[in-house]
C-alpha cells in the first residue's frame, strides 16, 4: 500500500459528523512532519464520495483548501451537520477524530 493509499485509509475512518486534521492524518502514518504530503494526497483523491477529504482540515479549525473550492467543503461538511462560521469549524475540538490505522 503506497502512501496516497494509507492516507484516503486514515481519511475514511472519519465518521460522519466528525473532522480530522492533516497532522493527526501525518501522526496515524507515522510522521506528524507529512501534513503537507497529505494534503497533497487529498488533492488528487479521485472520489470524495469514498474518501470524505472535507472532513480534514488544519489544525486550528480552519477549513483548509479544497479542489472543489471552499464553499464547496462548507457545504458538505454543513450536511453532516458540521457548522463553519469565518471558514472555521465550530466546536471544531469536541469534533476532532484521531485515526487509527
Amino acid at each position: 500500500m503506497d502512501y496516497r493509499e494509507k492516507v484516503y485509509k486514515a481519511v475514511s475512518s472519519i465518521p460522519n459528523g466528525r473532522v480530522s486534521t492533516y497532522k493527526e492524518i501525518a501522526c496515524a502514518l507515522g510522521d506528524p512532519n507529512l501534513a503537507r504530503a497529505v494534503g497533497n494526497a487529498l488533492n488528487k483523491n479521485p472520489d470524495p464520495a469514498k474518501v470524505p477529504c472535507y472532513r480534514v482540515v488544519k489544525s486550528d479549525g480552519s477549513i483548509g483548501g479544497f479542489k472543489w473550492g471552499l464553499q464547496e467543503k462548507i457545504r458538505l461538511l454543513s450536511l453532516e451537520g458540521i457548522i463553519v462560521k469565518k471558514e472555521k469549524v465550530v466546536g471544531f475540538k469536541e469534533l476532532m477524530h484521531k485515526p487509527r490505522i
